[in-house]
């Protein structure tokens, strides 16, 4: 099994490629990875670390591809005591719910007994044109925090 499982939801491919930017990070300094796009939650291990990159669109909605594994997470409530995660966030300062999304994975991981590892990361990316920039830096804090 992966040493670190990276789950990303994307509607339109910038967390997609945030985490295949985080996963190349990852595998420089050592670690295993496994990189899951809108998993199910049977691909999911309920053990280990979990590294979920995740935006936001809509009103704050989690994207289409990851919204399956978080309605899973909620309907089945799973013991997820054994999981440690990380969290980053990308999402737009000029909406009311910014980072709405991540928000909502955080609190739905947390409310099933997972830990995170750190702080939440939220990208603003009106700020960020390359959103790998500032997730790298958080990467290098958070693999210490591990």
């Amino acid at each position: 099994m992966a040493d670190i499982t990276l789950i990303s939801g994307s509607t339109l491919g910038s967390a997609e490629y945030v985490a295949e930017h985080l996963e190349e990070k990852l595998q420089d300094a050592g670690f295993s990875t496994q990189l899951l796009h809108g998993p199910e939650m049977d691909e999911v291990p309920q053990t280990g670390i979990w590294l979920v990159v995740c935006s936001t669109h809509g009103a704050g909605d989690i994207p289409d591809n990851l919204l399956p594994l978080a309605e899973a997470i909620r309907d089945s409530q799973p013991d997820l005591s054994q999981v440690r995660f990380g969290a980053v966030g990308l999402g737009n300062h000029e909406y009311d719910l910014f980072c709405g999304a991540i928000r909502q994975i955080d609190a739905l991981l947390t409310a099933q007994g997972a830990q995170r590892i750190g702080d939440r990361l939220e990208i603003d990316v009106l700020e960020h044109e390359i959103p790998e920039d500032p997730a790298e830096a958080w990467l290098e804090t958070w693999k210490n925090a591990i």
